[in-house]
């Protein structure tokens, strides 16, 4: 699992140093662009902000102080806090918020809903109910509204706008003529009734509005209110992920067991983990033997055997016996933390489509109030009464506020690489999900992506008057002292059917192999080329299959010959499969001889092979798929993968391998399983439908509604019903994606 420990590392030399700041106070598209905007005032920096997340992601050069980050934000008017420095409870702080919103929501309702009655009902309007109206519509306006109208002025202070402007607007439009219409123009007269209308040009002109006034407010607090809980409920996998850490650890001091915090762990220090508790650092297993889930982590539903030297992570749950852990990773620097780092990285990014959005709305409201001018001068001078003129501009501020368009990509970037990261796949960005749109041929490395890429043991030939146990047992016992992988594969496969001889006398020659004294006996294990007859045959015959063949030799006597190769992952033809059925061409790259790298190809389900490739000619072959116009998915494991995993379209690292070509993929996979290449590519792509979608409506919704609020033909309460409904539906849609699951 060596491909978590550089989950956040930048690809080398292409990453500037990178900060990240928690932004509060953004409440709109609008704002988001104004933050960036300040932010990239600042020389040689490159920020991405999101207000899903409310995090902003900053590259900047050496030497700029997180400091100077923060001023610019508070200069565009908003409050920055270096997320390093964030208070632990920044979560609980927004459920206090929340819960404030939630507050002043329940306070609009109570005082809503009888004052839209009245303003609806005319048998329920009695004798000097329109200054009741008054007295319930104030409270809601200027109390419950209050964060609408600081963040307006806010906005104006800095010479800006906001969606919190229109919505301040409308609102203190809508009470401020209905206190002048109450007033001075007879809409205070004892007696007077009012009847409801959808159509604004069915108004009077003594009449009042303040059920509109405070229905704006209470209906965009609802909106706000379902929002920030859809939004708690996107983060939900990355608080799952943390909350995998224990806080406590059991450390083995001067014999005894100690208990102590997680976060006071040396690297070094031996862990004690009992069964049912989860593991609290990443390390090696020095004592013991259990079984660990790594369900939460990886999505693997089987829990994976361990003994020592095996690696575990930190978060993993111990379903067996008791063992004994050398921490190599603490804290922060664990895996849980590490994905949970690079998830919140690739959530505050953007993908190209949504920067696009982004500069619209940097706009919009402006335009709207350009708009919501016109449309009150617009009524007036064609002769229509000012009630009339003043609901139809209130209904374009309304309808108009950019919510949904602010929401659309981070929405469904938190839910994406949140289930991502609970399943294993680990998305670097949001400029991820353009490629995986496009990509049109996966090469895949054989070694370690398609195989095991441990050698095993997968026949044995016997020569007359041997038996296939023996030859096993004997070659096993010769190997037992040596460290060529090859040796060990032998020597592991015999130790399963039964315990191996000593041996002694042991010799290794280079390009010959290895000899000792077994039994009394001289065993040879080594080359294979001078066999004759039936041996000579079956070594052909293995050789053509793409293994490796050793001969075994008994006091100079051939005995046998034993065929090793790296066995391939029993999950890859489906994987192999699934990547076609998502329109991409399989290609096997591999240094292996023609002949052999074929019939491992066939045995894969793959058509096209690039064989005898030279470690270093592995970008070569990207580059040159690319040139002749394919746009290529690179997946690899090893360090001799990273430049081809940099020179592809797609980079994907599979989850055994270094940290190197974590380092340089654009996907990190936790799980060797070559089937979840397919699902990360369908994921991705999944995800940016979703963000395409939520922009299609964003975008659609104010281009259909801000006309028929210009032609009054919207009632501004209906306007604000819409325009809170119009972000629950980005928010619901994008929360569709927590239900991907593998197609394994």
């Amino acid at each position: 699992m060596t491909a978590w420990c550089a989950m956040q590392s930048p690809r080398p030399g292409t990453r500037l140093p990178e900060h990240d700041l928690v932004i509060e106070g953004m409440t709109c598209a609008a704002c988001v662009a104004r933050v960036e905007k300040a932010l990239n005032r600042v020389e040689g920096v490159h920020a991405s902000v999101s207000l899903a997340t409310e995090r902003a992601h900053v590259d900047a050069p050496p030497g700029i102080d997180e400091e100077v980050l923060v001023d610019a934000v508070r200069a565009a008017g908003y409050t920055a806090v270096p997320a390093a420095a964030a208070p632990p409870t920044h979560d609980d702080a927004a459920a206090v918020a929340a819960d404030r919103l939630r507050q002043r929501l329940i306070a609009a309702a109570w005082l809503s809903v009888p004052l839209m009655l009245l303003a609806m009902i005319p048998p329920l309007q009695f004798p000097g109910w329109q200054w009741v109206s008054l007295a319930l519509a104030t409270p809601v306006v200027w109390w419950c509204g209050w964060t609408f109208h600081a963040g307006a002025w806010r906005a104006l202070m800095h010479r800006s706008f906001s969606m919190d402007s229109l919505i301040s607007l409308g609102s203190a439009v809508a009470w401020t003529w209905s206190v002048v219409a109450l007033v001075f123009l007879g809409a205070g007269e004892i007696g007077m009734t009012m009847h409801m209308s959808f159509l604004p040009s069915d108004a009077g002109t003594a009449e009042v509005y303040f059920e509109v006034a405070a229905g704006i407010v209470t209906l965009v607090l609802l909106g706000r209110f379902l929002e920030a809980r859809a939004r708690r409920s996107a983060g939900q996998a990355i608080r799952t992920l943390l909350a995998l850490a224990p806080d406590t650890a059991v450390v083995l001091r001067d014999g005894a067991e100690v208990e102590v915090p997680a976060a006071t762990v040396q690297v070094g220090e031996l862990v004690v983990v009992r069964p049912g508790d989860r593991i609290p650092v990443d390390g090696e297993v020095e004592q013991g033997a259990s079984a660990v889930d790594r369900a939460l982590l990886t999505g693997e539903s089987v829990p994976v055997e361990v003994a020592p030297g095996d690696p575990v992570e930190g978060g993993a749950l111990n379903a067996g016996g008791r063992i004994v852990v050398r921490a190599t990773r603490v804290g922060s620097e664990t895996s849980v933390h590490r994905v949970a780092r690079m998830v919140e990285a690739a959530q505050a990014g953007k993908a190209p489509v949504q920067r696009l959005a982004d500069r619209v709305a940097a706009v919009f409201v402006p335009v709207v109030i350009l708009i919501a001018l016109g449309t009150l001068l617009g009524w007036l001078l064609t002769g229509h009464a000012v009630g009339e003129a003043v609901t139809a501009a209130v209904a374009v501020l309304v309808i108009s506020c950019p919510c949904a368009l602010g929401l659309a990509t981070p929405a469904a970037l938190m839910v994406g690489t949140g289930r991502g990261a609970q399943l294993g796949i680990l998305i670097r960005g949001p400029e991820v999900l353009e490629s995986t749109r496009r990509v049109t041929v996966a090469v895949l490395d054989k070694t370690g992506t398609l195989t095991e890429g441990v050698m095993t043991v997968v026949h044995v030939a016997p020569a007359a008057g041997w038996d296939a146990t023996d030859v096993l047992a004997l070659a096993g016992a010769a190997e037992s002292g040596s460290e060529h992988p090859i040796g060990r594969a032998i020597a592991e496969a015999a130790s399963e059917s039964r315990p191996l001889a000593g041996a002694t006398a042991f010799r290794a020659t280079a390009g010959v192999g290895v000899t000792a004294e077994v039994g009394g006996r001289t065993v040879t294990v080594g080359r294979s080329d001078d066999m004759t007859g039936e041996l000579a045959t079956a070594r052909d015959e293995a050789r053509a299959a793409g293994r490796t063949v050793v001969g075994v030799s008994v006091d100079g006597q051939q005995a046998g010959l034993v065929a090793v190769s790296d066995v391939m992952r029993p999950d890859t033809p489906r994987a192999i499969a699934m990547l076609r059925d998502l329109g991409l061409r399989p290609v096997m790259l591999t240094g292996d001889a023609a002949a052999p790298a074929r019939a491992v190809a066939a045995e894969a389900g793959i058509d096209d092979v690039i064989s005898d490739v030279m470690p270093e000619d592995k970008e070569r072959v990207v580059r040159d798929l690319q040139e002749s116009g394919e746009v290529v998915a690179m997946a690899g494991d090893g360090v001799n993968d990273a430049p081809a995993l940099v020179r592809a379209d797609l980079g994907i690292a599979i989850g055994t391998g270094t940290d190197v070509a974590a380092e340089a993929a654009d996907i990190t996979l936790v799980t060797p399983d070559p089937r979840a290449i397919a699902d990360a590519i369908r994921l991705s792509r999944r995800t940016l439908r979703t963000i395409q979608g939520n922009l299609v409506w964003a975008f659609g919704y104010n281009v259909a509604a801000i006309p028929l609020a210009v032609l009054g033909l919207l009632n501004p309460l209906i306007a604000a019903a819409a325009m809170g409904l119009s972000s629950i539906f980005v928010v619901t849609n994008s929360l569709r994606l927590r239900g991907f699951t593998p197609a394994r």
